[in-house]
């Protein structure tokens, strides 16, 4: 985290839309999580800045990303159409248009465990408007955000001692999936 604050500089409008152009490349690669700068925004700018920054480069990173994803597909074929069973949401979400899809989209944004970009991306091979889509993925944000920025918020004002307990037990458990995965792995080669 301390990383990224050296690319933000004292003066607060260029912090500012440098953190909008990195929420907007992370939304258009679509598998890059957001978290690193709304840590970066809640540090530099405070809770209630940060929020608000990292609300709008999520917003302006979701809408770009919708509408290059878009003439990408449109651009490719004309009749894409993306293999989605294992989640029954976005599934329907691809054939679903108008307030359907916003109350669809919305759902999907609030949900943690739905990945960003596929959200985004399978919007964008539905009829939804660029519109609809925009203020869905918007309001969904919002409770996500909030969230995450007060986690962060609450760990960055933690003594030193208790962040690089949490450090440490995050990595423990991150080795351990690790390890549970390479034996699974093992297990169904064998």
């Amino acid at each position: 985290m301390l990383g990224l604050m050296a690319f933000f500089p004292d003066n607060h409008l260029y912090a500012v839309i440098i953190s909008l152009v990195l929420n907007i490349l992370v939304a258009i690669a679509g598998v890059i999580p957001s978290a690193f700068i709304t840590a970066g925004n809640v540090t530099y700018f405070g809770f209630q800045q940060g929020l608000v920054i990292s609300i709008l480069g999520e917003a302006m990173g979701a809408v770009i990303s919708f509408y290059l994803y878009r003439k990408g597909i449109k651009g490719i074929q004309s009749n894409l159409k993306i293999n989605l069973d294992k989640s029954k949401l976005l599934s329907k979400l691809q054939d679903t248009k108008g307030m359907s899809a916003f109350f669809l989209v919305l759902i999907l944004r609030i949900l943690p465990f739905v990945p960003s970009g596929l959200v985004t991306f399978t919007a964008a091979m539905s009829t939804m408007s660029v519109t609809l889509f925009a203020i869905a993925s918007t309001l969904g944000k919002v409770p996500a955000l909030y969230i995450e920025a007060l986690s962060i918020y609450s760990v960055i004002n933690w003594e030193r001692e208790f962040q690089w307990a949490a450090i440490a037990i995050a990595s423990t458990f991150f080795l351990l999936y690790l390890i549970l995965q390479r034996r699974k792995k093992k297990g169904t080669e064998t």
